[in-house]
């Protein structure tokens, strides 16, 4: 009897469907594996199958799952996929690898000003409001260009442009949107898609998802 994929074997399968369908290349998509309120227990065999690279919502929640397992997996790359607050930016610039939620002028200094002290530059990607949802974190897009323009001013590396579509609304507009931002403003980081709409982010120039039920299952 054949041995069924595990999950992870299965949005690999999914994400390189997408690619050939969209010509490109599986290699091109980082997947994210959103471990936020996971156990470590439930990410080992994640880490035992291969993958490297895991998401985070929260500082503290990473502080107290990721150093004793970054000394058995020290190639691990850790995202901060959540909102930060401005007081938390030099724990985050400490911990993290790459930061998804760069959204207002204040947290910009305030990772700026940690950046410089811990003498580390983490990349970030600036999470655009792409729904004009007031309940949502995000840079509204008027506001887009003046943020880009206050980072690079900063030295803060910018990866890309990241988004949370609205739910219950079909997103690939929202999708076409911020690949379209990202072009206007010079960027090619793409962090968009989540469990139950990556294949459509993929096709539509996504370079990082956020998968996380489809991995782990859903949250207790």
């Amino acid at each position: 009897m054949e041995k069924a994929d595990t999950p992870l074997q299965e949005v690999r399968t999914n994400i390189a469907k997408a690619c050939k369908a969209s010509r490109r290349e599986p290699g091109d998509i980082t997947l994210i594996a959103v471990s936020k309120t996971h156990s470590t227990q439930a990410i080992m065999p994640l880490l035992e199958e291969g993958q490297r690279v895991f998401g985070e919502n929260r500082v503290q929640e990473a502080q107290d799952k990721w150093p004793s397992l970054r000394e058995r997996y020290p190639d691990v790359e850790l995202h901060l996929i959540g909102q930060l607050q401005s007081n938390k930016a030099d724990d985050a610039v400490a911990l993290f690898d790459c930061i998804h939620s760069l959204d207002r002028p204040s947290l910009l200094k305030a990772l700026a000003k940690a950046m410089d002290k811990a003498d580390r530059r983490v990349p970030c990607f600036i999470q655009v409001n792409i729904g004009s949802e007031v309940q949502k974190g995000g840079c509204p897009i008027d506001q887009l260009p003046a943020l880009l323009a206050s980072a690079r001013d900063a030295n803060l590396p910018i990866a890309g442009l990241m988004c949370i579509p609205p739910a219950d609304i079909e997103p690939a507009p929202f999708f076409a949107l911020l690949a379209n931002l990202a072009k206007d403003n010079g960027l090619e980081g793409l962090s968009m898609g989540m469990s139950g709409d990556y294949e459509t982010a993929v096709m539509l120039g996504a370079t990082h998802i956020r998968v996380g039920t489809a991995l782990f299952g859903g949250r207790s």
